[in-house]
């Protein structure tokens, strides 16, 4: 086993973000994926701007705030789903292959960590409902601090409540943005790159670059 500490950010990476907008697919529309990708843009969005400006908000009251936006530029949308689709993002699907690969990491001896921008009681729903509450060690979110990724002081959180050395830690993000600032903080880190998307911090590379998290399990 190459680390003992193998840390996952959840949005995107654990869990699929669109998954809620799937279950209501039909209510929604044929704009309902271009919905469900403004709400995470602008959720991302609002993270950023609110560090920027020390303007701390948890990431359920963004999570509201960017569906309130999206309804706004997808009017064919109907406002009225708006509970609907709140009330499934504390139930997100995870990845079908999560708990395998994090049962099996388990196995090897690994110890296994979220690192999110969600708050304590996002993270900890989508946990239950995926069943992987038995498997991860600790959650680790950002309201403790009240500052969302990428800033430093966010992956320093694992570093020191785990008392390990940043190049200890395996990193897992599907955000290529996470896994730039977690590589400038000294993480081991593995892009998962679902849709193969571009490389845009080419400064900042990954360790390695995987479409599944499948791929973790060779280095077990």
């Amino acid at each position: 086993m190459q680390h003992s500490a193998y840390v996952f950010d959840a949005y995107g990476t654990l869990f699929d973000v669109h998954a809620a907008v799937r279950r209501h697919a039909a209510e929604l529309g044929s704009e309902g994926q271009r919905l469900s990708e403004i709400w995470r843009a602008k959720q991302l969005e609002y993270s950023w701007i609110r560090t920027l400006m020390g303007s701390y908000r948890d990431f359920w009251q963004l999570t509201q705030d960017a569906l309130d936006t999206a309804f706004k530029l997808v009017p064919s949308a109907d406002p009225r789903m708006k509970q609907q689709l709140l009330d499934a993002y504390w139930q997100l699907d995870c990845y079908p292959e999560v708990p395998r690969v994090l049962r099996e990491i388990k196995s090897a001896g690994g110890r296994i960590a979220i690192l999110s921008n969600g708050s304590p009681a996002m993270l900890e729903a989508a946990v239950r409902s995926s069943a992987l509450d038995s498997i991860i060690d600790e959650i680790f979110s950002v309201d403790e601090i009240r500052r969302f990724k990428p800033v430093p002081d966010v992956y320093d959180i694992v570093a020191t409540r785990w008392r390990l050395y940043p190049n200890a830690v395996s990193f897992q993000s599907s955000n290529r943005w996470d896994i730039a600032g977690a590589q400038n903080f000294g993480f081991r880190t593995v892009w998962l790159n679902r849709s193969s998307q571009p490389d845009e911090y080419p400064d900042h590379p990954p360790e390695l670059i995987l479409l599944s998290l499948e791929g973790l399990l060779a280095a077990l």
